[in-house]
This record gives C-alpha cells, sequence and structure tokens, in this order.
C-alpha cells in the first residue's frame, strides 16, 4: 500500500468505488480505496439491483438518469461484464389514491424530460402476465429503467478505476485518524498508515461508525430487508420489466428462471443499534418469515403463481438508511478535506450519478447541481443520536412504498426541540409538524374541528382553516411563532469585511439596519438567502430559514478570515422569536411597548430595541407575508410573558394564531421566494430575478464576476410567478407548458386565499418567459394560468413599508 495519496476512499462496496472511477476518469490518478474486506462485502452483493429513476427532486432524478447513461456504456469501457437489463419498470395501481399519485408522477416526469406512460390494468397485464387485475386501477411505466448485476457493477467500477491509476486495497480496515486543524492528515490502517490530502467516507452502513472516529456528523445506518428468490416458473417472458405494488408494499424483478420478491414492510428493524459486529464480512441476518408473511400474502394475492412453485432462497440482509431516508453525501461541516457518501438506500440505482456528482464535489468543491436534498449539512445535532435515527428510518423504510401525499408528517420520535410557547400554541389548537427537530404550528384547529392532518390529493382538511389564519394576517393582525429560526451573532473588527465580500448587498449600513442579501458561490449560484441585522459597528446578527442553519452558517465561516477578527456564536436557542404581523400589528406593539413604534420612529428595514413588559426585545421591521410586521427576538425566558401580552392586547382588534401553511400562502401572494425551493446554487438573482438586491456600489464581493458576465449576456433561465385560472390543488413539481410544448416544473405552488387563485413558481428558458398565457399540468390536467410581472398582492409594495 503506498504512503501517501492525494485521496483516499474509505469503502470498497458500490458506491466507493463508483467514485475512484470517476475521479480516474476526470483524471486524478492519486486515488487509493480502502476496503476492511473484499470489494462488496457490505451490503453491495446481496441488495436486489433493481435501477429506476424517478424521483421528486429533478436534480436527484437526473444524477439517477446519469446512472443509466452510464450503465449503457460502462461494460464496453471496463471490459467486465455487468448484466445490464434495460426492460423498463412497472408501477402498478392497486387504488384510486394511487393512482391519482401516479397522475401526479407523470406530469412530474414529464416537466423533467422523461417518458412515464399510463397504461390500464389490461396492458400492464400484457407486460408482467403473472399479476392478476383484481383491484387494480392502472399502472405507469418508464421504459428506460432496468436491473442490473450488483456485484458485477461494482467489479466492472473497480476494474475501471485500477486501468486509469487508481490502487484498491482490501483487508485493510481503518482504525483511526490523525488531525491537523480541520483537517485529516493521516489514515491509520490494519495495514499501516497513510497521509492524503482527501478523505472519503464511502462507508455505507458504517458511515455513522467511521464519521464518529474522525469527530464528524454522519447519520448513516443500516436496517433489515428481506427478500425471497423464487423457484423457477414456467413461461417466464424474457424481458419482463421490474414491477412494483406499493399499495401491497410490494416489488419483483427477474432473476435467473424465477424472480425477486421484495418489499417494505411496516416492522423492519434496524440493524445493530449497539455497534455493527467486528466481522460483518457478507454476512446475512436470519430469516424472519413471520415479519415476511404479510408480503407474501400480498405477494400470492397478486401473483398466485409465486405461492405455487417453491422458494429457492429467503434472503435478510442490512442496507444502508439515512436519520431522514436519503443519501449522505458532500462535505463535512466539520472538517474541511473530508467528504461522505453514505445511506444509499437505493445505491445500485444511484451509484453511477453518485460517483460522478461526487467527483466533481472532491475536485471541483461543489457538484454541477444543487443537491441540497441530500447534502450532510441538512442534518442538525439530534439527526446523529442513537435515540433518533434508528426509530425514525424504521418509519421512513415503512412509508417507503406508502401513498406520496403532497404534505405529509412523520409521527415517530417527536418533540425534540420546541419553543418555549409549544403547550401554549397546543391548547390553542396548534396542528405541528417537524423542521430540523422543532415542533412548529402548521395550522390551528378550531375547537370542534380535530388537531390532526388529514393529507389528500385534493384539498386537505387544514385548507378552509388555514384560509381563515391568511384572511386574519391580511386583514387585521395575526402572531406566528418563528423560534425556530436559526440565528448567528458575529463580532469582532473583521465582522463587516467578511460579510461585505460574502454577501451580494451593502452590509456596511448604520447600526439598526435590517439588511436581506444573498451570498452566492463563485459561480453566482445562491448559497444562501437571508437577512443580517447590523448591531454595532462590529457586531451583526444572522437570521435564516430553520433548516438551513448549518448550511448557512458553516458557509460564512468557511469564507472567514483565519487571523481571529470574526468570532461567531450560535444563538438559535437563547432567542424566541414572534413575528406580530398585520395591518393592525403596530397598533397591538404600540400598547404594550415602552417604546414608541409609529412608522416615522420605527421604519421598515431598521431595527430598534424594545421593552415589552418586562422583557428586553430586539424587534425589527421585516415581512415576508406582504404586510405590516414586527419580527420580535426575545430572550427564551420572556417569551410566555411577551406571547401573553399581545394576545391580551390585540383582543380587542381579534388577534389570531397563524402557523407556517398561512405564512407560505401570504409569501406566494408577494413573490418572496424560499431557498432550497425558488433559490439554490443552480440559480442566481439574475435568475431569480431579484437582482434589485445587488450592491452597484461595492467594489467586490464573492461571484461577482460571474454575476457581471449574467448581466451582460443576460440569463438563461427566468423565474416566473403563474396565477392558474381554475381553483386546482398545486403543491409543485407541475409541468409548465406553453402551447403544449413543456418548458419547465414548478417549484413552489400554493393557493392564495386573498387573490383567490392557485399560485405557483417556476423556472422556464428566458426566451420563453415574456409571454402571457401558459399552461401548468396538475394530475394530468392542463390548466390555463397567466404568468404576472409583479406580485399578485399590493404590487406596489405599500402595505409591508406603511
Amino acid at each position: 500500500m503506498r504512503k501517501h495519496a492525494e485521496i483516499v476512499i474509505i469503502g470498497g462496496g458500490i458506491i466507493g468505488c463508483s467514485i475512484a472511477y470517476h475521479l480516474t476518469k476526470f483524471g486524478k490518478k492519486d486515488v487509493l480505496v480502502l476496503e476492511q474486506f473484499q470489494l462488496t462485502h457490505g451490503a453491495t452483493w446481496h441488495a436486489a439491483g433493481v435501477v429506476g429513476q424517478l424521483r421528486p427532486s429533478r436534480n436527484v432524478t437526473r444524477m439517477l438518469q446519469k446512472s443509466v447513461q452510464l450503465y449503457d456504456v460502462l461494460e464496453e469501457d471496463t471490459g467486465q461484464a455487468i448484466d445490464w437489463k434495460k426492460v423498463g419498470s412497472l408501477r402498478i395501481a392497486s387504488s384510486k389514491d394511487r393512482m391519482k399519485e401516479y397522475r401526479r408522477a407523470a406530469t412530474t416526469a414529464r416537466s423533467f424530460g422523461m417518458e412515464m406512460q399510463l397504461m390500464s390494468p389490461k396492458e400492464a397485464q400484457d407486460l408482467f402476465p403473472i399479476m392478476t387485475v383484481e383491484g387494480v386501477e392502472g399502472a405507469t411505466y418508464i421504459e428506460s429503467d432496468g436491473y442490473v448485476d450488483p456485484a458485477s457493477l461494482c467489479q466492472a467500477f473497480a476494474a475501471g478505476a485500477r486501468k486509469r491509476g487508481a490502487e484498491i486495497v482490501q483487508n485493510c480496515r481503518v482504525t483511526g485518524f490523525k488531525k491537523n486543524g480541520r483537517n485529516v492528515t493521516e489514515v491509520h490502517t490494519s495495514q499501516g498508515t497513510v497521509t492524503a490530502d482527501t478523505v472519503v467516507n464511502a462507508t455505507g452502513m458504517w458511515g455513522h461508525e467511521l464519521g464518529g472516529l474522525m469527530e464528524t456528523r454522519v447519520p448513516a445506518f443500516a436496517v433489515e430487508h428481506q427478500y425471497l428468490i423464487t423457484d423457477p416458473i414456467p413461461d417466464l417472458p424474457a424481458g419482463m420489466p421490474t414491477v412494483r405494488d406499493p399499495d401491497l408494499l410490494l416489488y419483483w424483478k427477474p432473476e435467473v428462471r424465477g424472480i425477486v420478491v421484495g418489499g417494505y414492510e411496516a416492522n423492519t428493524l434496524a440493524f445493530a443499534r449497539d455497534g455493527i459486529p467486528e466481522n460483518w464480512d457478507q454476512q446475512l441476518l436470519p430469516d424472519n418469515y413471520d415479519r415476511f408473511e404479510p408480503l407474501a400474502e400480498n405477494a400470492a394475492m397478486r401473483t398466485p403463481v409465486v405461492s405455487e412453485v417453491g422458494m429457492r432462497q429467503m434472503i435478510n440482509g442490512a442496507i444502508p438508511i439515512s436519520a431522514d431516508g436519503d443519501f449522505v453525501m458532500g462535505k463535512v461541516n466539520e472538517l474541511d478535506n473530508v467528504f461522505v457518501a453514505c445511506g444509499f438506500i437505493y445505491g445500485i440505482a444511484a451509484a453511477g450519478g453518485a460517483g460522478e456528482v461526487m467527483a466533481e464535489w472532491i475536485i471541483e468543491g461543489q457538484p454541477s447541481m444543487d443537491l441540497w436534498p441530500l447534502d450532510v449539512r441538512r442534518f442538525q445535532a439530534h439527526h446523529n443520536t442513537s435515540y433518533f435515527m434508528y426509530d425514525r428510518a424504521v418509519e421512513i423504510y415503512a412509508k417507503h412504498y406508502a401513498m406520496k401525499w403532497p404534505v405529509e408528517e412523520h409521527s415517530t420520535v417527536r418533540n425534540i426541540r420546541s419553543s418555549p410557547l409549544y403547550e401554549r400554541l397546543e391548547e390553542a389548537g396548534a396542528v405541528f409538524g417537524s423542521k430540523a427537530g422543532w415542533e412548529r404550528a402548521n395550522w390551528f384547529a378550531p375547537i370542534s374541528i380535530a388537531a390532526v392532518d388529514e393529507p389528500s390529493f385534493d384539498w386537505p382538511n387544514w385548507f378552509e382553516h388555514v384560509g381563515a389564519e391568511h384572511k386574519a394576517v391580511r386583514e387585521r393582525v395575526a402572531v406566528i411563532d418563528q423560534t425556530s429560526f436559526a440565528k448567528m451573532e458575529m463580532v469582532g473588527p473583521g465582522t463587516c469585511a467578511a460579510l461585505q465580500w460574502l454577501s451580494v448587498a451593502n452590509v456596511d449600513r448604520d447600526t439598526g439596519s435590517v439588511i436581506y442579501t444573498q451570498l452566492c458561490n463563485d459561480r453566482g449560484g445562491i448559497e444562501a438567502d437571508l437577512t443580517f441585522c447590523r448591531m454595532a459597528e462590529d457586531r451583526y446578527y444572522a437570521v435564516t430559514g430553520t433548516a438551513f442553519g448549518e448550511h448557512d452558517f458553516a458557509w460564512i465561516k468557511r469564507h472567514l478570515p483565519d487571523d481571529g477578527s470574526v468570532h461567531c456564536v450560535d444563538v438559535t436557542s437563547a432567542y424566541a422569536v414572534l413575528n406580530l404581523c398585520g395591518p393592525l400589528s403596530r397598533d397591538v406593539l404600540a400598547k404594550v411597548a415602552q417604546e414608541p413604534v409609529d412608522g416615522e420612529t420605527f421604519k421598515f428595514a431598521k431595527s430598534r430595541k424594545l421593552t415589552i413588559g418586562a422583557a428586553p426585545v430586539l424587534a425589527m421591521r421585516v415581512s415576508f407575508t406582504g404586510e405590516l410586521g414586527f419580527e420580535l427576538h426575545i430572550p427564551s425566558e420572556y417569551a410566555r410573558h411577551v406571547y401573553q401580552l399581545l394576545l391580551d392586547a390585540g383582543a380587542e382588534y381579534s388577534i389570531a394564531n397563524a402557523g407556517y401553511r398561512a405564512l407560505n400562502s401570504l409569501r406566494m401572494e408577494k413573490n418572496n421566494l424560499a431557498w432550497a425551493a425558488d433559490v439554490t446554487p443552480d440559480y442566481t438573482p439574475y435568475h431569480a430575478r431579484i437582482e434589485r438586491f445587488i450592491s452597484k456600489n461595492k467594489n467586490d464581493f464573492l461571484g461577482k464576476t460571474a454575476l457581471s458576465e449574467i448581466a451582460g449576456t443576460g440569463p438563461d433561465q427566468l423565474l416566473c410567478t403563474f396565477a392558474l385560472e381554475k381553483k386546482v390543488p398545486v403543491n409543485g413539481a407541475e409541468a409548465i407548458l406553453r402551447d403544449g410544448k413543456v418548458l419547465g416544473v414548478t417549484c413552489s405552488a400554493d393557493f392564495g386565499h386573498t387573490v383567490q387563485k392557485p399560485i405557483v413558481f417556476g423556472y422556464v428558458a428566458a426566451d420563453e418567459a415574456a409571454f402571457e398565457n401558459y399552461e401548468i399540468e396538475v394530475y394530468g390536467e392542463s390548466v390555463p394560468a397567466v404568468r404576472h410581472d409583479a406580485p399578485l398582492y399590493d404590487p406596489q409594495g405599500v402595505k409591508f413599508r406603511a
């Protein structure tokens, strides 16, 4: 084994070998792969090998499409047969709701440029003759999906990597690391020590344990997954597709002369809660026939021949998963030269594309497309705990084939983080959702209504009640508990200069200024969308979205000078936040604040220190709702006190509680954008039509060169706002069309309760972005829509500046 490598990849499974393959393909020769056993001996060797592409995220789908494109040519490149069968995939709908979900999925696929056919039960049976059509409502078919032999695929990646210079060392267990500051400098193994410039954790189900050795947060581990292989089935047609029947929790995959039958049952077990056994080398778990029995009964109902032929083998293997069910990828927050690619619950389908984007990430510092749904920086501290991650993963596994409702919350391991007002809001009828572990009030149920979500593909049970909260904000006054905001203080003589370099806006403003800005990368893509409040000459207070604190604050810290001139402190838990909003919000605040809050004294985009009752409060004049509003940042111990004062003072104005679902409807009417949905690193402020926030007077800032070029040539895509001409439920991922031509996909979507229209945002090509009339495809129906240049509500912005 070499003593030094530019890039050390730990893990010789399908993902680690794919990363090595792509790194060498991109010209990196000094690559070393360390595998504790033999290649494929973790989870790869017993994977089912099903390859599907369509996912809710456009970029994740693109990544999986890269896999299929590679599998088409990999054997030719490496000389290693992979048994790739591009036979297509069939999805059966055994309920009316599932068929509606499929119509929505077909719309999404169409917007992604992917063909997904809707089929009748008879057409499905023609492709899968051993199925019955009893209870079948229809099906979908994607021709370009298929299946592959996982072990052969992994060996092909390894062969290609070796051919281009990589070294793969097997039977080499990593035992520890040596660090120098924020870098791993040495990897200690059972075969000696190797120094490294970059380290990649691609250890699959061992991701959490290896991450712990480096003191990094990697919530990737394993759960049990079972499937059976039947004896030969007579007259099974050649070229049969892979098949899923999610209502019955089942999948089928052709096998040599027989068929694989597996599924996702509700009562699987987390694997090795107390640590993976030391010699877990190509091992399986004991068969659990009792747990598999409901799946076997469903399989006999849909494919009776399965119960007539014998069972050749039952496989019960540990498969990787993460704390939220999605992959764990990217550069870790805690170290500067460590990357992770673990937790791949469908790693065979993802391996080709994931290896490519990880290679880009390692070489360029960022992937070629935004992968926030998979980014390791999405995880908070609680995600990495045994208390949380195992039980949540079991729930996520059980929901793998559950109905994909447009809006749905998890039920396990809740009440991890909560506002001081949690009990008060619960008494008021709050129906909570969970975001980054925080319990947040999504909506409030009246006394006569059950305080539970009832998701639907039509109008859910909270629709009219969210509309009432929306109306309270527009016409009266409401209070929204936004304590879950991520918050950080930055202090020191270098703070202003550092933030000036990072921000597109000018942050060198008077003390008390509130500055909304984007932080861009060197390509001009939007890495963060947040607010700074200048507290003093050398002190700023940052506020960003609940789930984005780890990401945004890490981005800031990575770009600070290393001379100690800026110190950062996360103060998320120190302050509760109440958003007092609505045209009567000033009247309420004036009754409880000792200081004047009139429009002349307290102007928009300014902050003031107020005394509310006995509480010291930092108040900011900002508005995400489009109405007059005051964001009150309150030391947590005073939150209940201030909340009660506001309710008492607002009683004469019929003050209401409002939740996050009303907030989303309100912000859509005002064209207020959300990071990760509407603005991402894939888009610049020019693409999102928010270039007005770019300072014209700053000499330089991160991304300025790229933004100047785009300003000159114009962006290739533009974000547009559309109002639909028919009252239909929209949730995002609808296709945007003009004259029947697919132009793009919606990102945000909601019903505007003031304008009484569904509203969607979405990017289309710049030369298609200036027309008036378009169509939005909703569950297969093409609905007329009108594009609007200005917000649908208060287009002049008079109300929030009042």
